[in-house]
């Protein structure tokens, strides 16, 4: 199932940072993938569920080190 996020989440990848366009999860046995598009190159990368974090936002507290 490809579900497309609007709006889209700022994430931190193992590549850096971008914005997540889109989830897709192909069911129980597997990772979700994270359709996100890289801030620096504007490549669009599927990152492993392992791989992506919320990006720090201090009005919302989620402050992350």
């Amino acid at each position: 199932m490809l579900t497309q996020l609007n709006p889209s989440i700022p994430m931190d990848t193992s590549k850096g940072s971008g914005l997540a366009l889109a989830v897709i999860d192909y069911g129980l046995e597997h990772s979700l993938l994270w359709v996100v598009a890289m801030d620096t190159t504007g490549e669009i990368w599927c990152v492993p569920n392992e791989g992506v974090r919320m990006q720090k936002n201090w009005s919302a507290g989620r402050l992350i080190e």
